[in-house]
Protein backbone atom coordinates (compact mmCIF):
# COMPACT_ATOMS: atom_id res chain seq x y z
CA UNK A 1 0.00 0.00 0.00
CA UNK A 2 1.27 3.59 -0.94
CA UNK A 3 0.69 6.13 1.94
CA UNK A 4 2.03 9.66 1.49
CA UNK A 5 1.32 13.57 2.65
CA UNK A 6 -0.26 15.28 -0.47
CA UNK A 7 0.03 18.84 -0.31
CA UNK A 8 -3.11 21.07 -1.93
CA UNK A 9 -4.34 24.80 -1.52
CA UNK A 10 -7.66 26.62 -0.87
CA UNK A 11 -7.05 29.91 -1.83
CA UNK A 12 -3.80 30.95 0.20
CA UNK A 13 -4.04 28.37 2.59
CA UNK A 14 -1.56 25.35 2.21
CA UNK A 15 -3.41 21.63 3.42
CA UNK A 16 -1.52 18.35 4.27
CA UNK A 17 -3.90 16.00 3.28
CA UNK A 18 -3.08 12.20 3.43
CA UNK A 19 -3.32 9.96 0.64
CA UNK A 20 -3.87 6.23 1.04
CA UNK A 21 -4.12 3.50 -2.44
CA UNK A 22 -3.17 0.32 -3.69
CA UNK A 23 -0.31 0.84 -5.66
CA UNK A 24 -0.13 -2.28 -7.26
CA UNK A 25 -3.99 -2.21 -8.49
CA UNK A 26 -3.95 -0.70 -12.27
CA UNK A 27 -6.58 1.26 -13.77
CA UNK A 28 -8.86 4.23 -12.28
CA UNK A 29 -10.63 3.51 -9.10
CA UNK A 30 -13.28 4.83 -6.43
CA UNK A 31 -11.85 8.07 -4.28
CA UNK A 32 -13.37 8.30 -1.37
CA UNK A 33 -12.75 11.87 0.56
CA UNK A 34 -12.13 11.42 4.56
CA UNK A 35 -12.47 14.25 6.58
CA UNK A 36 -11.48 14.13 10.38
CA UNK A 37 -12.83 15.60 13.38
CA UNK A 38 -12.34 19.02 14.94
CA UNK A 39 -8.63 17.69 16.30
CA UNK A 40 -7.48 17.72 12.68
CA UNK A 41 -5.90 15.34 10.65
CA UNK A 42 -4.81 12.70 13.05
CA UNK A 43 -4.06 9.03 13.63
CA UNK A 44 -7.81 8.36 13.32
CA UNK A 45 -8.98 9.65 9.83
CA UNK A 46 -5.68 8.71 8.58
CA UNK A 47 -6.41 4.61 9.78
CA UNK A 48 -9.50 4.77 7.91
CA UNK A 49 -8.04 6.36 4.82
CA UNK A 50 -5.50 3.61 4.69
CA UNK A 51 -8.80 0.95 5.20
CA UNK A 52 -10.58 2.36 2.51
CA UNK A 53 -7.49 1.62 0.57
CA UNK A 54 -7.70 -1.81 1.53
CA UNK A 55 -10.82 -2.16 0.08
CA UNK A 56 -9.44 -0.70 -2.97
CA UNK A 57 -10.74 3.01 -3.21
CA UNK A 58 -7.94 5.32 -3.22
CA UNK A 59 -8.36 7.72 0.08
CA UNK A 60 -7.48 10.84 0.73
CA UNK A 61 -8.06 12.31 4.16
CA UNK A 62 -8.33 16.23 4.18
CA UNK A 63 -6.72 18.88 6.44
CA UNK A 64 -9.39 21.17 7.68
CA UNK A 65 -7.14 24.00 9.36
CA UNK A 66 -3.61 23.91 7.16
CA UNK A 67 -0.48 22.55 7.37
CA UNK A 68 -1.56 19.25 8.91
CA UNK A 69 -2.60 21.32 12.04
CA UNK A 70 -4.07 19.35 15.39
CA UNK A 71 -5.27 21.02 18.27
CA UNK A 72 -3.63 19.99 21.09
CA UNK A 73 -7.27 19.66 23.33
CA UNK A 74 -10.94 20.29 22.66
CA UNK A 75 -10.84 24.52 23.66
CA UNK A 76 -8.25 24.61 21.23
CA UNK A 77 -10.14 21.86 18.76
CA UNK A 78 -13.64 24.82 19.66
CA UNK A 79 -11.13 27.68 18.61
CA UNK A 80 -10.30 26.68 15.12
CA UNK A 81 -13.54 24.68 14.30
CA UNK A 82 -15.75 27.41 15.27
CA UNK A 83 -14.79 30.39 12.68
CA UNK A 84 -14.94 27.15 9.74
CA UNK A 85 -18.69 25.88 11.34
CA UNK A 86 -20.03 29.42 11.16
CA UNK A 87 -19.29 30.61 8.03
CA UNK A 88 -21.03 27.98 5.74
CA UNK A 89 -19.05 29.29 2.57
CA UNK A 90 -15.51 28.65 3.45
CA UNK A 91 -16.45 25.79 5.19
CA UNK A 92 -18.00 23.96 2.39
CA UNK A 93 -14.98 25.59 0.24
CA UNK A 94 -12.20 23.80 2.86
CA UNK A 95 -14.03 20.47 1.24
CA UNK A 96 -14.20 21.15 -1.83
CA UNK A 97 -10.82 21.99 -2.45
CA UNK A 98 -9.72 18.70 -1.08
CA UNK A 99 -12.67 16.86 -3.31
CA UNK A 100 -11.31 18.62 -5.94
CA UNK A 101 -7.86 17.62 -5.33
CA UNK A 102 -8.56 14.03 -5.10
CA UNK A 103 -10.81 13.96 -7.86
CA UNK A 104 -7.38 15.03 -10.24
CA UNK A 105 -5.39 12.38 -9.30
CA UNK A 106 -4.47 10.02 -11.99
CA UNK A 107 -5.38 7.02 -10.53
CA UNK A 108 -8.95 8.39 -9.54
CA UNK A 109 -12.51 7.71 -11.88
CA UNK A 110 -13.55 11.39 -11.15
CA UNK A 111 -17.22 10.36 -11.79
CA UNK A 112 -16.69 7.60 -8.83
CA UNK A 113 -16.36 10.24 -5.83
CA UNK A 114 -17.73 9.64 -2.42
CA UNK A 115 -16.87 11.41 1.19
CA UNK A 116 -17.66 10.10 4.40
CA UNK A 117 -16.60 12.24 8.04
CA UNK A 118 -16.11 11.86 11.40
CA UNK A 119 -17.99 14.57 14.02
CA UNK A 120 -17.09 18.16 12.20
CA UNK A 121 -16.05 15.91 9.38
CA UNK A 122 -19.83 14.27 9.03
CA UNK A 123 -20.73 18.08 9.35
CA UNK A 124 -18.35 18.46 6.51
CA UNK A 125 -19.83 15.82 4.38
CA UNK A 126 -23.08 16.55 4.48
CA UNK A 127 -22.31 19.98 3.62
CA UNK A 128 -20.85 19.02 0.48
CA UNK A 129 -24.21 17.33 -0.48
CA UNK A 130 -26.40 20.03 0.44
CA UNK A 131 -23.82 21.84 -1.69
CA UNK A 132 -24.96 19.87 -4.54
CA UNK A 133 -21.59 18.33 -5.00
CA UNK A 134 -21.00 15.51 -7.59
CA UNK A 135 -20.72 13.04 -5.24
CA UNK A 136 -22.17 9.33 -5.95
CA UNK A 137 -22.92 9.37 -1.97
CA UNK A 138 -21.52 10.59 1.63
CA UNK A 139 -21.56 8.94 5.24
CA UNK A 140 -21.76 10.64 8.31
CA UNK A 141 -19.86 9.35 11.41
CA UNK A 142 -21.38 10.88 14.63
CA UNK A 143 -21.59 13.87 12.57
CA UNK A 144 -23.06 17.34 13.44
CA UNK A 145 -26.50 17.94 11.41
CA UNK A 146 -27.47 21.28 11.55
CA UNK A 147 -26.73 23.94 8.63
CA UNK A 148 -27.14 27.57 8.02
CA UNK A 149 -27.81 26.58 4.48
CA UNK A 150 -30.75 24.00 4.04
CA UNK A 151 -30.30 21.48 0.48
CA UNK A 152 -32.64 23.24 -1.67
CA UNK A 153 -35.37 20.88 -3.61
CA UNK A 154 -33.42 18.81 -6.34
CA UNK A 155 -29.88 19.83 -5.56
CA UNK A 156 -28.60 16.69 -3.67
CA UNK A 157 -26.74 14.48 -6.07
CA UNK A 158 -25.22 12.63 -3.23
CA UNK A 159 -27.26 9.50 -1.68
CA UNK A 160 -26.39 10.28 2.08
CA UNK A 161 -25.64 7.90 5.14
CA UNK A 162 -26.07 8.88 8.22
CA UNK A 163 -24.51 6.97 11.11
CA UNK A 164 -25.29 8.51 14.66
CA UNK A 165 -25.34 7.52 18.77
CA UNK A 166 -28.56 7.51 19.92
CA UNK A 167 -27.40 8.92 23.49
CA UNK A 168 -25.19 11.58 21.97
CA UNK A 169 -25.71 14.52 24.00
CA UNK A 170 -24.10 17.34 21.24
CA UNK A 171 -26.71 16.30 18.91
CA UNK A 172 -30.50 17.34 20.10
CA UNK A 173 -33.48 15.93 19.15
CA UNK A 174 -34.64 18.93 17.26
CA UNK A 175 -31.66 18.74 15.04
CA UNK A 176 -32.81 15.10 13.90
CA UNK A 177 -35.99 16.13 13.41
CA UNK A 178 -35.23 19.03 11.26
CA UNK A 179 -32.42 16.77 9.07
CA UNK A 180 -35.02 14.70 8.75
CA UNK A 181 -37.52 17.29 7.57
CA UNK A 182 -35.13 18.97 5.45
CA UNK A 183 -33.85 15.80 3.69
CA UNK A 184 -36.97 14.84 2.95
CA UNK A 185 -38.34 18.23 1.77
CA UNK A 186 -35.23 18.04 -0.75
CA UNK A 187 -35.95 15.37 -2.53
CA UNK A 188 -32.41 13.26 -1.52
CA UNK A 189 -32.11 9.90 -0.88
CA UNK A 190 -30.99 9.44 2.62
CA UNK A 191 -30.97 6.70 5.45
CA UNK A 192 -30.34 7.44 9.41
CA UNK A 193 -28.90 4.54 11.42
CA UNK A 194 -29.35 5.07 15.17
CA UNK A 195 -27.37 2.62 17.22
CA UNK A 196 -27.85 2.47 20.57
CA UNK A 197 -26.30 2.71 24.37
CA UNK A 198 -24.35 4.73 22.01
CA UNK A 199 -22.37 8.82 22.23
CA UNK A 200 -20.59 11.07 20.67
CA UNK A 201 -16.96 9.69 19.07
CA UNK A 202 -18.00 6.13 18.78
CA UNK A 203 -15.33 5.54 16.31
CA UNK A 204 -12.33 6.85 17.95
CA UNK A 205 -10.67 4.54 20.45
CA UNK A 206 -8.95 7.54 22.31
CA UNK A 207 -12.43 8.97 22.66
CA UNK A 208 -12.46 8.59 26.37
CA UNK A 209 -8.84 10.45 26.93
CA UNK A 210 -10.37 13.55 26.69
CA UNK A 211 -12.21 13.51 30.27
CA UNK A 212 -16.05 13.95 28.86
CA UNK A 213 -18.52 11.22 29.21
CA UNK A 214 -20.65 12.41 25.73
CA UNK A 215 -17.81 11.21 24.05
CA UNK A 216 -16.90 7.35 24.02
CA UNK A 217 -15.58 4.77 21.97
CA UNK A 218 -18.22 1.84 21.06
CA UNK A 219 -16.84 -0.99 19.45
CA UNK A 220 -19.97 -2.75 18.42
CA UNK A 221 -21.17 0.51 17.01
CA UNK A 222 -18.33 1.12 15.11
CA UNK A 223 -18.07 -1.72 13.30
CA UNK A 224 -21.51 -1.99 12.72
CA UNK A 225 -21.27 1.23 11.28
CA UNK A 226 -18.49 0.15 9.09
CA UNK A 227 -20.23 -2.61 7.42
CA UNK A 228 -22.82 -0.07 7.15
CA UNK A 229 -20.72 1.93 4.88
CA UNK A 230 -19.23 -0.86 2.93
CA UNK A 231 -22.96 -1.93 1.74
CA UNK A 232 -23.40 1.73 1.23
CA UNK A 233 -20.30 2.02 -1.13
CA UNK A 234 -21.06 -1.09 -2.96
CA UNK A 235 -25.05 0.28 -3.77
CA UNK A 236 -23.70 3.53 -5.15
CA UNK A 237 -20.53 2.03 -7.24
CA UNK A 238 -22.26 -1.04 -8.59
Amino acid sequence: MKAETITYKDGDVTLKGFLACDDQSSGKRPGILVMPEAFGLGVHAKSRAQRLAALGYVALAGDPYGDGFEPKDLPEAMQYAMPLREDPAKFRQRARAALNTLASLPQVDSSRLAMIGYCMGGTFSLEMARDGAALRGVVSFHGGLDTQKPAESGKVQAKILVCHGADDPFVPAAHITAFAEEMTKAGADWQFISYGGTVHSFTNPDAAKLGNPGLAYNQATDERSWKAMVAFFQEIFA
